[in-house]
C-alpha cells in the first residue's frame, strides 16, 4: 500500500516533467522560428565600443526631446540612436594565430593595393637594418570603411609597437587615393614577434569621420586581433607590408577585421587575383 507522501512525490515528477514535454512537442515551424530568433539576437545584440557610449546618450537624449515636439520626430530620433548602437558595436572575432599570418585591421572594402612609400612622418632612424625602412616603395593595402562597418580596428599581427605617430590634416573622401597624405591620421610602427621586419599601419579619417581614437602604446606587445583604437563615422586604414610580402586579397573583397588573413609572412604565393562573379 502507497503512502501519502510517495503519492505526493509522483505528482512532484509529473508537474516537472511536464514543462519538458511541452518544450519537446512544439510543432517544427515554431521550433524553427524559435531558431531564428534566438540567432537573430546573437547577431543584433553584441558588445558596444566604450567611446560609443557618450554619443547614444546624446542621441537618445535628443530623441526624447524631439518626441515631446512630435511623434514622427522623435521616431526619427530613435531610429538614429539605435543606428549609432549598431555603429559603435564591437563583436567578438576569431582571429587566426598561427605565426606569420598578416590580419586584417579594419571590416570594410579593399579599395586598393598598390605600391606607396612610407607616411613622411614615420621616423627611419635607428631602423637601418630594418626591411620595412630600407625599400623605397612597400605594398600598400588600403581598406575602406563606410558607415555600416564596424569601426573597431585590431592589430593585424604578433609584434611591439615601436612608433605611434599623429599626423594632423584634411578630411577628404577617405575613398580618394590622395588621402593616405592629405587626411588626418595616425599611424602606427610596429617590429613584427615572427620577422626580421616591421609593419606599419594606419588609421586615416575620412568625409564624415572626423576623430580617430588610437590606444596603440610605444613599446608594448600585442597580439594579432587585439583591440587598438577605432575611427568614428567611416574611414579607411591602410597597412605597409613588408618587402617581398603578397598580398592575399584582392581589390573589391570585403575584410572582416581580426579574422581575414591580408599576407602570410612565410608565404611564397604570387599575388592573387579575383574575378566578379
Amino acid at each position: 500500500m502507497r503512502s501519502k507522501t510517495d503519492e505526493k512525490d509522483e505528482k512532484n515528477d509529473e508537474t516537472e516533467a511536464k514543462p519538458q514535454e511541452t518544450r519537446d512537442s512544439l510543432p517544427d515551424w515554431l521550433k524553427a522560428v524559435k531558431s531564428v530568433v534566438c540567432q537573430a539576437a546573437k547577431t543584433l545584440v553584441v558588445p558596444v565600443h566604450p567611446a560609443g557610449w557618450p554619443f547614444i546618450a546624446g542621441f537618445a537624449i535628443v530623441s526624447v526631446l524631439l518626441a515631446l515636439l512630435s511623434e514622427f520626430l522623435g521616431f526619427a530620433g530613435l531610429v538614429l540612436t539605435l543606428w549609432c548602437v549598431y555603429f559603435f558595436r564591437d563583436p567578438v572575432r576569431v582571429t587566426p594565430s598561427r605565426e606569420g599570418l598578416v590580419i586584417s585591421p579594419a571590416d570594410g572594402i579593399v579599395q586598393a593595393i598598390g605600391k606607396a612609400e612610407l607616411p613622411a612622418e614615420i621616423d627611419s632612424d635607428g631602423y637601418e637594418d630594418d626591411p620595412l625602412f630600407k625599400a623605397k616603395t612597400l605594398t600598400r593595402i588600403s581598406v575602406f570603411l563606410n558607415v555600416f562597418d564596424v569601426h573597431v580596428n585590431r592589430v593585424p599581427a604578433d609584434g611591439e609597437v615601436t612608433q605611434v605617430l599623429y599626423h594632423p590634416g584634411k578630411f577628404l573622401n577617405a575613398a580618394l587615393d590622395k588621402a593616405s597624405l592629405e587626411n588626418e591620421r595616425a599611424t602606427v610602427v610596429m617590429k613584427l614577434a615572427s620577422k626580421d621586419s616591421s609593419i606599419a599601419f594606419v588609421q586615416i579619417a575620412g568625409l564624415v569621420a572626423r576623430r580617430i581614437l588610437c590606444d596603440a602604446k610605444k613599446g608594448t606587445a600585442y597580439k594579432a586581433g587585439e583591440r587598438f583604437g577605432i575611427i568614428r563615422f567611416g574611414s579607411r586604414m591602410d597597412i605597409y607590408l613588408p618587402p617581398r610580402t603578397m598580398p592575399l586579397v584582392t581589390v573589391g573583397q570585403h575584410m572582416i577585421g581580426g579574422e581575414t588573413v591580408l599576407a602570410d609572412l612565410q608565404s611564397s604565393e604570387k599575388t592573387r587575383e579575383g574575378e566578379i562573379r
